[in-house]
């Protein structure tokens, strides 16, 4: 409720006096994220796009590209803080085959659009960051395949950041295809049961590429709704979860440096 009674202040007449004053708490924030430990792996959870979309007398579609805009200035700023991997859940398995064909279709032209805008920009060559796209990529339109496999292959050898897109993707359905996967190798007898341990039913999930970087440390979720949806149920396991109330596109640089402040100042336990 508090964020967002600021946010209307920030936008109202008064907004004029408050500016100063946030700028001066962003930079403030911004020291005392950058004194402390930086998650090397953030998971987002942008969520709030269409409920935005509405109370501004919008359609959905114009919900999503206010969405994408936030999502390109939160990914600037998790990369300038040092931030190696970054996973958002873009769409979920669901939302493949329940959403209205025309916003479904917009959704993946606005992704195809996302992945030309990144090459154009040269931002993945100058940062060095791999882009990893998994889910049910069956579901998507052929077109934006080629787009993907081209852009995975293009940045395949990057080493200093990666950012992984969740595209038509469930948690539970991950989980059960590594299970397939795996079951096939002991069958094939390519793999021992007895050599079944966690690593190995790990090198079995989309993520595996992670490597060093391994699971989420911190995942953050918009729009004020306390739950994971189904999303990288085997991952977040130990990851340190954050709640905003604003939408997606109402989140600003000082509510992702809270979320990080809020994460330094947790004692992680790992299931203590």
């Amino acid at each position: 409720m508090l964020a967002r009674l600021a946010l209307k202040l920030f936008h109202s007449p008064l907004g004029v006096f408050v500016r100063p004053v946030y700028r001066l708490y962003e930079g403030m924030l911004w020291e005392q994220v950058k004194s402390g430990p930086i998650p090397r792996h953030v998971a987002i959870i942008p969520d709030g796009n269409r409920r935005w979309a509405r109370e501004h007398g919008l359609d959905p579609r114009g919900g999503h590209e206010h969405g994408y805009r936030k999502l390109r200035e939160v990914l600037d700023v998790l990369w300038k803080l040092g931030v190696r991997a970054v996973t958002v859940y873009a769409m979920s398995s669901e939302n493949c085959v329940r959403r209205d064909p025309a916003e479904r279709a917009h959704l993946f032209g606005l992704i195809e659009r996302a992945i030309e805008e990144l090459e154009e920009s040269r931002v993945l060559d100058e940062k060095r960051i791999r882009v990893k796209v998994f889910g049910r990529l069956d579901l998507v339109p052929s077109s934006l395949v080629s787009k993907i496999r081209e852009v995975e292959a293009r940045t395949e050898l990057y080493k200093d950041g990666t950012l992984n897109v969740a595209l038509c993707y469930g948690g539970r359905e991950e989980i059960l295809s590594a299970v397939r996967r795996l079951v096939e190798d002991v069958v094939s007898g390519r793999l021992s049961p007895d050599g079944v341990d966690e690593g190995t039913f790990v090198s079995y999930l989309y993520t595996s590429h992670l490597g060093e970087l391994g699971d989420p440390d911190l995942v953050i979720r918009t729009s004020g709704e306390v739950r994971v949806s189904n999303f990288l149920l085997w991952q977040i396991a130990y990851s340190e979860l954050y709640f905003c109330e604003l939408y997606w596109p109402e989140f600003r640089t000082i509510d992702l440096l809270r979320a990080i402040r809020d994460y330094q100042r947790r004692e992680r336990r790992f299931g203590a």
